[in-house]
């Protein structure tokens, strides 16, 4: 069967689910709110840090630029600059501390974790001695990014970052990052979930024609196991990759493989689904990939809590597959009506939805720059409990993992 449609436009669309999948996935609205400009309803104060903790990691290796996790290297560059930044903490509205917790890689390109919290810890140090806006609040007007695979939990297996959680100093801070899964240790409340980091101008090179047929069906590239790390299987992804494969690598509607083709892009704008399942974490680039190619995310992550889901309308541009439910891909994608999923393209379509999930140099109106200070910007003015009588304390400087409280 050859699965053929044009990338069309029409109205908007519902949410397609299988019949497990969680009702409530933190969708937000299809109205204007992607377009909302911060500028005039907030002010950042932007602490001046030693180099250590940021930009002298990042000319040790410059390959931080480039990893899903550099949001928070390219979120310390837009603030500088940004007209939300302000000189003069007294009236600033939130309080931003640059720490590049991911740029310590392994040769592999991957970050190591293990340094992170006591870096962390070491920064928040630094501020509280420093400047006395940490101590009034211990941190409340504060935010802080942190893209790794959990988040502040500092670790990339789950059950160790579940077991560390998060990071005490930072229980009352507000956290930017890309983990995002409801009723999670590594997720507090009031946290700005945000999309990895994918290089906007490496997308744009490989554009074709918005009006090239989308031939294939349902389409991923990536792992399905990870004996490395998970040799006996069942643990990575929790199983839902290796379902993937083990049901459909010989279906002729699934165009999957660990293949890494060069024509990766192109064939996402092709595609009429693509695949963003969880890996290690419930979150990958693929949901950023698939959003800017227009093609239908199918999100395979029970719980998961999306990008700025008070904005983008995931409900209505995506499809929602319970884990367990995997088995079902194929009865239950083919089961979607042409018109919905026509419906699905529109709102992909839309040049607001891509740019959101974007980290563009330099920025642009409505990126994911302004999205997450649109999201720090919803949340003033600060309440009663955000700064602290004299003498009270809250925080336990003394907690956590031993390791984590040596010097760094």
């Amino acid at each position: 069967m050859c699965y053929k449609t044009k990338y069309i436009l029409s109205s908007f669309p519902t949410l397609v689910q299988s019949p497990n999948a969680v009702a409530n996935k933190n969708a937000g609205s299809a109205g204007d709110v992607l377009e909302d400009n911060p500028v005039g309803r907030l002010k950042v104060y932007v602490y001046d840090l030693p180099s250590k903790y940021n930009k002298k990691l990042l000319k040790k290796d410059p390959r931080c630029l480039n990893h899903m996790f550099a949001a928070e290297i390219f979120m310390h560059r837009f603030l500088l600059s940004s007209a939300v930044r302000t000189f003069n903490p007294e009236e600033a509205d939130w309080f931003y501390t640059p720490v590049y917790t991911t740029c310590d890689l392994t040769p592999a390109g991957l970050p190591l974790p293990f340094k992170s919290p006591r870096m962390m810890r070491s920064a928040i140090e630094l501020i509280a001695t420093n400047w006395p806006y940490w101590n009034r609040s211990e941190g409340a007007d504060h935010f802080f990014v942190t893209p790794h695979d959990f988040g502040a939990c500092f670790h990339y297996q789950e059950e160790k970052a579940i077991g560390r959680g998060i990071l005490p100093l930072l229980q009352r801070a507000t956290l930017v990052q890309t983990f995002g899964q409801k009723n999670h240790v590594c997720l507090k409340d009031g946290s700005i979930t945000i999309p990895p980091y994918a290089p906007p101008q490496k997308m744009q090179a490989h554009l074709i024609p918005p009006d090239t047929l989308r031939s294939i069906f349902v389409y991923f590239r990536g792992l399905f196991y990870d004996t490395s790390n998970d040799p006996e299987g069942g643990y990575y992804a929790r199983g839902a990759r290796a379902s993937v494969w083990e049901n459909f690598k010989n279906n002729p509607l699934f165009d999957i493989s660990t293949d890494h083709p060069p024509t990766y892009y192109e064939d996402m704008q092709r595609s009429v689904f693509c695949l963003c399942p969880l890996g290690w974490a419930p979150w990958s680039p693929r949901l950023v990939e698939a959003v800017v190619f227009g093609c239908i995310p199918v999100i395979i992550a029970d719980d998961i809590v999306l990008p700025f889901a008070d904005a983008i309308p995931w409900e209505e541009i995506g499809v929602f597959v319970a884990e367990e439910d995997v088995p079902k891909l194929d009865s239950i994608l083919t089961s979607i009506p042409t018109d919905v999923i026509l419906r699905k393209q529109r709102l992909l379509a839309n040049p607001s939805m891509k740019q959101a999930m974007l980290f563009p140099q330099p920025a642009q109106a409505g990126d994911a720059f302004h999205q997450i200070l649109n999201g720090l910007a919803r949340k003033l003015p600060h309440g009663d409990n955000v700064f602290l009588k004299p003498g009270e304390r809250v925080l336990n400087w003394t907690s956590g993992p031993p390791g984590d409280l040596k010097p760094w």
